[in-house]
């Protein structure tokens, strides 16, 4: 009857820390992939700024945003 009981005791122990492993790689995975993406993004989005084409926009006093002055430019 012991001896069931360990039997037991040893599979349960087993199949949990298989599946707590294959959470953990998910999750890493996961997190891994994301950062990847969002640093892609970034270079994305910093090279779109040089593009001629793209227009610089601030926020006016009314929360309005409008194309920056041509002065402001410059700087």
């Amino acid at each position: 009857m012991l001896l069931r009981i360990i039997i037991f005791l040893v599979i349960g122990l087993i199949i949990y820390f298989g599946i707590r492993r294959i959470w953990m790689d998910w999750s890493n995975k996961f997190k891994k992939d994301e950062e990847q993406s969002r640093l892609a993004r970034r270079e994305r989005d910093l090279a779109e700024r040089q593009r001629p084409d793209v227009i610089d926009l601030k926020q006016d006093k009314d929360g309005t945003y409008r194309p920056k002055d041509k002065d402001e430019n410059r700087h």
